[in-house]
């Protein structure tokens, strides 16, 4: 089974606004509100490509109930830790810019993460648990490093997506996958990487440090895949930005959903890149209907 851990979900509010003009009234064009996270979009696309899953992590007050309910609706198993204090919301405000106004999120006690590390220890070695997001301020910066920790020991695969300085603690653990997008890998090595090319020398030195597995993003400029058989460059679609939201997380549900059912890493890279696509043409995630439109256009080239 796949376990996607959310340690700051939200409601995620949309907002698409002709022309923000601040201090005066404005009135938006369209609005959708969708339950946010990074380990929930990959709970959410998987079940959107027939995959189940179980989505957990910390929720709290009527946010947090409606973020279960909304998960429920889509047939999501879920098994999140009851936390005192309301599930954050967070804006996304599209105009001639995307901006973005997150909210802190709730205090989560010592009680609740040791519940969280008791539900991680019930993994086995059949099981993956996917760590997406960034550590919220009121945890421990550890957290990740500790999860994977007790994950290393049960035997269960984890996939990380996170920034460079929690992918440097849980690369010792060997993470099955791992997808940094350019600016993280950048962040890693302390280097600016613009272009595939130096994305794949610093994808290579990640497997050599560790990962099974590493996908780069790089939005527009294409994406990168590397593990010890194979280095792949990916060209990417063609489309209009509507928002950049959960399109990393896109490409981690497409590559599980894919590379799990046949052990096609190839193929499911290209249906990764796909898949990332899809949702940053879409107001929401992309939908297989959109991935499998956008297929055609994904070509890989193998590198040396």
């Amino acid at each position: 089974m796949i376990y996607t851990l959310t340690l700051n979900p939200s409601v995620d509010y949309m907002v698409n606004v002709d022309n923000v003009v601040l201090g005066k009234l404005n009135r938006t064009k369209s609005e959708a509100k969708f339950p946010g996270g990074k380990g929930i979009n990959v709970s959410r696309l998987l079940s959107s490509m027939g995959v189940k899953s179980v989505a957990t992590g910390f929720l709290g007050g009527f946010t947090g109930t409606y973020v279960k309910e909304y998960l429920k609706k889509e047939g999501i198993e879920t098994s999140f830790i009851e936390v005192e204090e309301d599930t954050r919301i967070n804006i996304k405000l599209k105009s001639s810019e995307e901006t973005e106004i997150n909210g802190q999120g709730p205090t989560i006690t010592e009680d609740n993460l040791q519940q969280l590390k008791n539900q991680i220890r019930q993994l086995t070695k059949e099981d993956i648990l996917v760590l997406a997001g960034s550590i919220p301020s009121k945890l421990p910066s550890t957290i990740y490093e500790e999860l994977v920790q007790v994950c290393h020991e049960t035997g269960a695969a984890f996939v990380v997506d996170a920034e460079g300085s929690i992918l440097q603690k849980v690369l010792p653990f060997q993470p099955f996958l791992i997808k940094p997008n350019h600016h993280e890998l950048g962040q890693f090595f302390g280097k600016e990487i613009t272009s595939c090319e130096e994305a794949m020398h610093y994808g290579k030195r990640l497997v050599e440090l560790g990962a099974k597995n590493v996908i780069v993003s790089l939005a527009d400029k294409g994406a990168v895949f590397i593990n010890d058989e194979v280095a792949l460059t990916a060209t990417v679609p063609k489309g209009e930005l509507k928002s950049s939201v959960g399109a990393g997380d896109s490409m981690v549900a497409a590559f599980l959903a894919k590379g799990m059912k046949n052990g096609d890493f190839k193929e499911a890279f290209r249906y990764s890149v796909a898949s990332g696509s899809a949702t940053a043409f879409s107001i929401g995630l992309s939908t297989p209907e959109k991935i499998d439109e956008l297929l055609p256009q994904v070509q890989l080239s193998e590198s040396v």
